[in-house]
């Protein structure tokens, strides 16, 4: 069970990898926010995942943090880009 945590983890790094090219190359900014809420959200599971395997539970505060921060973010974000300033 922990081998395919631990494949889980390294399959979502890989893929939030390429969902980091997309928002870098994404032609709107719709697409890169899109991109970057995947990001954050792989990386809350990874971060999960990590807790599980080192059997640590400090790791789920700080997912549930990063998760808090993570929606600050893109809502502040989402407001800016709707109201018309493209200064980002």
């Amino acid at each position: 069970m922990m081998n395919f945590i631990a494949g889980s983890a390294i399959f979502l790094s890989l893929t939030a990898f390429f969902c980091m090219v997309r928002a870098i190359r994404g032609p709107e900014n719709a697409d890169r926010i899109i991109a970057i809420n995947v990001v954050c959200t792989k990386i809350i599971l990874i971060i999960t995942f990590v807790s599980f395997l080192l059997e640590e539970s400090f790791f789920i505060d700080v997912a549930m943090t990063y998760a808090l921060i993570s929606f600050l973010a893109s809502i502040i974000i989402s407001k800016t880009i709707g109201s018309g300033e493209e200064d980002l």
